[in-house]
């Protein structure tokens, strides 16, 4: 097992070192010069100046990237230019914000969709087949964002039963802080079930075709002990390697969410930075997506085996 960890491990860091230099490179290719568009164009050519000294952009490129990136070994992302506090505390507490709706969406659309889609596969090409499906479908239809303004006109402003913008933080209030966390954490858990159900199904209906469920049949066991005792753990492999990809991709595209909603989480920051010209929160937020989405995917891998049997952690 150790063995495997610290080959995922050196796995991920060219995939993060990759991630560092295109980040770097992109920020750089933004046209205009980066202290020029913080300061407008009334700056003058000694606030210009200075600006420029301060993020090192009047050194050469290959420099500018040693310096930034020995900053970022040493835990160092820089410093917000429009609040001026350090990028990463800033980038973790928003993190903590969007990770709570990711996570707790993520586990409800697994606890609904994985039975869902075995249940669909359990009854191919019946009724209760065809609605699933149909249901998923149509979810994965959907755009996250007119998904979330759907529900906040129903049940914000029509029903008046959730609290339509803003946030409240769990230490300053739980109670309210979960109701302004309802209508963001459901619309990403109607967006991700669909594709959740699909994966089930896929993956349950492969594996009752296998000669062992046939033999468990024909001892007599029934049909439930069938797909729980012997088709579920074969199954949820796939499912699974799906969830840690939903979780990354989540983490990286709640900024629509967040948006809609007014959540100040990860995402928000982000889009945020970008209007507000921001880079060094902007590269901040990009790396800290990528060495989280890593890590999930490393999570994964190493929980694999509980799932399925018939891998081994080698």
């Amino acid at each position: 097992m150790l063995h495997f960890i610290l080959k995922r491990l050196l796995t991920a860091l060219p995939t993060l070192f990759i991630v560092a230099v295109s980040v770097f490179v992109l920020i750089r290719l933004v046209p205009g010069d980066p202290a020029s568009l913080m300061l407008g164009d009334l700056a003058t050519p000694e606030a210009l100046g200075d600006l420029q000294q301060r993020l090192g952009l009047d050194k050469p490129l290959l420099e500018q990237f040693s310096i930034w990136f020995g900053n970022i070994l040493r835990g160092d992302l820089g410093q917000s230019i429009t609040s001026q506090q350090p990028v990463l505390p800033l980038v973790w507490d928003r993190f903590l914000v969007s990770g709570r709706l990711v996570v707790i969406a993520v586990l409800m659309a697994a606890l609904v969709a994985v039975p869902a889609g075995m249940l669909a596969a359990w009854r191919q090409n019946s009724l209760t087949d065809l609605a699933l499906v149909g249901a998923s479908t149509l979810l994965l239809s959907i755009p996250t964002f007119w998904l979330g303004l759907l529900i906040l006109l129903f049940f914000g402003l029509k029903l008046g039963w959730l609290p339509v913008v803003g946030y409240v933080s769990f230490a300053d209030n739980p109670g309210k802080a979960l109701l302004y966390m309802v209508m963001p954490i459901l619309t990403l858990f109607l967006h991700e079930i669909g594709v959740v159900m699909r994966m089930a199904r896929a993956s349950t209906l492969e594996v009752l075709r296998l000669d062992y469920i046939t033999h468990a049949r024909a001892k007599g066991l029934s049909e439930g002990e069938v797909m729980w005792r012997h088709a579920l753990r074969n199954s949820f492999g796939p499912t699974w390697t799906l969830l840690g990809l939903v979780l990354g991709n989540l983490l990286g595209g709640i900024a629509v969410v967040e948006t809609v909603f007014t959540i100040p989480g990860l995402g928000r920051l982000l889009v945020d930075s970008i209007f507000g010209r921001d880079y060094p929160v902007i590269q901040g937020c990009l790396l800290f997506i990528a060495f989280v989405y890593v890590v999930v995917n490393l999570i994964v891998d190493l929980l694999y085996p509980l799932f399925d049997p018939r891998v081994t952690a080698q």
